[in-house]
């Protein structure tokens, strides 16, 4: 959901509401929160457990008053936190967390602990200031991909040629694009032929190469020749405006899911409320009211959520902070509880899968001709070109001979003279592959990009280019294979290219050809399968990585949107820190679930103990401090993990504004 109506306002698990971001204007947002004691819910918590120990230290001198005063101003600082949102929520008929603190606070207060009220109110408006960090910085993620957006366009108006801010362009606009310039908006060519870098925004992997006629998005890097460019979307609803709706709808969503201990204490609460009640209403009219009024006050201080409150945020805090550690940066318990409950992993194609670096795979030379030859006339001209591929061809050729007169066709290729023979080499639409043609067909099967040297009007060979994969990637999907997880490829490339590189790697779900709405809605069909976590990189991931129960950005390689998008942040590339990280989640998981089975049954051994007057209230506020020793100590073994597989990779400045 990604408005906010009168009926159906976002709130978190205890009752705090989430204020959801802003619609996309296609302008950059106010400065995020970015250090944790600027959220106003850690301010008055740590400001509630000052006035605490003052309260303490004031018993200790002997000044009751003092004491008193200390401790309601602890209580109300605290509690101002999350009990007027419990109390909204509750007038909405919800129930969670929060009202099961307030009644606890209430209760202790009622039977004149206001410090052990104090107490409650100060450790949980601190867990809920640290999960607000969270999800504010998340709230402030998508500034990078405004960024993709260029200040100015130039369009033509009246036959001159005017520059003006993306807001200011409409539909029929026509854009001047020149080389290495951004598109503004969304639009199609006019006039002009070129190659776009489209990857930050579809996946592809190659550059795309456009003509009059073809779509063409905002953010797309314009490649050798100029462009006449017709504006059919706004900047309010281009592509990149779009992905920004959909990350941010699907944040708010995730927002709004319950956690774990909600959703246990859910029924929990109106069956404190009613033992509580029919034990002072009963109990009064078959014995002394006083003595049942005060029973009922105390079961309701036994049941009160101590060590279930602290229980989760104390194992993730550890667990966050051991995976950090080894180089896995995840915002907060949720994201990690999250992501011990995935069974669904899919993957992103392009750096991620793959090394996101093109390299020869293949040479095919003709009679009479040898691979040296070919790679050597290839590398000729590229060294003249700066296309992607270039890179490729230079790193396989042992020698690069001198050339002259190169050219660049724009669409198609090179053309020059090297060593006194003509020379050209492009696309094989371009350059007949003659009797190579069958050559180019399998190169091309197996997902490469052939591209045919001609020597002399006589082509002399092929070769093939791909985006090859990771070294570690069979083995770590083989992994996941192994443990029972559902695997899947979801890319921007094209159907034979994908296919070829998930049969090498031993992946059978493949969804090829998407676009980044298409990879978000791939991601809510593989959710029929469970809870899923997609991995990606780049700006095009951005949707299918929030949509997602858990998003996972491969760090060094990932675009500042993919981490700010994502719940879970790699700083390292090597893929064998997925295992890792799943495996980690899932320990931590137990954790946390022992730790709430264990504040359950505290519970279910107080309530009737207090109902028969065994013990008292001094005695259960004793063992709600042990058990919440007992429950600390335990979920303190999350942070002993064990050795990552790979060394963490220190992480970039660009990095810091993933952490929570």
């Amino acid at each position: 959901m990604s408005t906010r109506r009168e009926e159906e306002v976002l709130v978190d698990a205890c009752g705090c509401e989430i204020q959801p971001p802003p619609p996309p204007t296609g302008q950059p947002a106010e400065e995020p929160v970015t250090r944790v004691w600027q959220v106003r819910e850690v301010q008055l918590g740590l400001l509630s457990g000052a006035l605490l120990g003052a309260a303490l230290l004031a018993g200790l001198a002997g000044w009751e008053l003092a004491e008193l005063l200390l401790a309601w101003a602890a209580l109300l600082v605290g509690g101002s936190t999350f009990v007027p949102g419990a109390l909204r929520r509750l007038a909405r008929g919800k129930l969670g967390v929060g009202l099961l603190m307030t009644i606890g606070a209430v209760g202790a207060t009622l039977l004149g602990q206001v410090e052990e009220a104090a107490a409650l109110a100060f450790l949980f408006s601190l867990s809920e200031g640290l999960e607000e960090y969270s999800l504010a910085r998340a709230r402030h993620g998508l500034r990078a991909l405004l960024d993709l957006v260029p200040k100015q366009a130039t369009v033509i108006r009246g036959g001159r040629e005017l520059v003006m801010g993306p807001a200011e362009l409409l539909v029929g606009d026509v854009m001047v694009v020149r080389p290495g310039e951004r598109l503004a908006t969304d639009g199609t060519v006019r006039s002009g032929r070129s190659s776009l870098d489209t990857s930050a925004i579809t996946g592809e992997s190659m550059p795309v190469e456009t003509w009059p006629g073809q779509e063409v998005f905002a953010g797309s890097i314009n490649g050798a020749g100029a462009l006449e460019v017709e504006v059919t979307s706004t900047a309010q609803g281009n592509s990149l405006a779009r992905i920004v709706h959909i990350v941010e709808a699907e944040q708010s969503r995730r927002g709004a899911t319950q956690r774990l201990a909600d959703r246990i204490a859910g029924p929990l609460v109106p069956g404190i409320l009613i033992a509580g009640a029919l034990t002072a209403l009963l109990g009064s009219l078959l014995g002394d009211p006083s003595v049942w009024i005060h029973r009922g006050l105390v079961m309701v201080v036994a049941a009160s959520p101590c060590a279930l409150a602290i229980s989760v945020p104390v194992t993730a805090v550890a667990s966050i902070g051991a995976a950090s550690r080894r180089g896995i940066l995840v915002k907060g318990g949720a994201a990690m509880e999250a992501l011990g409950r995935v069974r669904t992993v899919a993957f992103d194609k392009t750096g991620t899968l793959t090394r996101n670096q093109p390299a020869v795979i293949d040479v095919v030379a003709a009679p009479g001709h040898d691979r040296d030859q070919v790679l050597g006339w290839a590398a000729a001209l590229e060294s003249r070109s700066e296309h992607p591929l270039a890179a490729a061809i230079l790193a396989a050729a042992d020698e690069v001979p001198a050339a002259q007169d190169v050219e660049a066709v724009v669409g198609a290729g090179l053309s020059g003279t090297v060593n006194g023979a003509r020379v050209r080499l492009g696309k094989p639409s371009w350059v007949d592959a003659g009797a190579l043609s069958a050559a180019v067909t399998e190169l091309q099967r197996a997902g490469a990009t052939a591209i045919v040297v001609e020597v002399d009007g006589r082509p002399v060979g092929a070769v093939g280019i791909r985006d090859e994969l990771r070294p570690e990637a069979a083995e770590v999907l083989r992994r996941f294979a192994d443990h029972g997880y559902t695997v899947a490829m979801l890319t921007g490339d094209n159907e034979t290219t994908a296919r070829a590189l998930a049969a090498q790697a031993g992946i059978e779900r493949v969804h090829a050809d998407l676009r980044p709405e298409d990879k978000s809605t791939a991601v809510r069909e593989l959710r029929a399968h469970g809870s899923i976590a997609m991995v990606g990189d780049g700006v095009n991931d951005a949707p299918a990585l929030a949509t997602a129960d858990v998003g996972v950005a491969m760090g060094a390689m990932a675009t500042d949107v993919a981490l700010e998008t994502a719940d879970v942040a790699l700083l390292g590339d090597d893929l064998r820190l997925l295992p890792f990280a799943f495996d980690h989640a899932r320990r931590t998981r137990a954790i946390m679930l022992q730790n709430v089975v264990l504040s359950l049954a505290l519970i279910a051994i107080l309530i009737p103990l207090a109902l028969f007057g065994v013990l008292g209230l001094a005695a259960v506020v004793l063992i709600h401090e042990l058990a919440e020793v007992v429950v600390i100590a335990n979920g303190v073994r999350a942070g002993r993990a064990g050795q990552s597989p790979v060394p963490a990779t220190p992480a970039a400045g660009r990095l810091e504004g993933a952490r929570a």
